[in-house]
């Protein structure tokens, strides 16, 4: 029997994450900064790492468009909001509230190292 090797697979350049909210006093709310909990982080000297990343909501849609049923919503992580892997996020543009609750990619680009 022959062994068959399988090609190396590319590297995931992405964490998932989860879409909280939006960010919030105790009577207002503002829809254009959603908050975004990141797998994996929670302490803050780890949070300083993501800010500035890119986010991805993806979701389907009904329509084919351009032989493709997935849209993508692009953001950024801001800043952190607290001290337990929490960010501030703004999304081009603002996310519906249907959305709270759903998972976003947190790529590991643009990097500052």
């Amino acid at each position: 029997m022959a062994i068959v090797k399988k090609a190396p697979k590319a590297p995931r350049l992405h964490v998932k994450g989860t879409i909280l909210g939006f960010k919030r006093g105790r009577r207002n709310t503002y829809h254009h900064t959603s908050l975004i909990k990141v797998d994996g982080v929670n302490e803050n000297s780890a949070s300083s790492f993501f800010a500035g990343k890119k986010v991805a909501y993806i979701y389907k849609a009904d329509k084919v468009v351009k032989g493709s049923k997935l849209r993508v919503v692009w953001g950024k992580l801001t800043r952190t909001h607290g001290t337990n892997g929490v960010f501030r996020a703004k999304f081009d543009k603002n996310l519906n509230p249907e959305t709270i609750g759903k998972s976003v990619r947190v790529f590991l680009y643009p990097s500052r190292i």
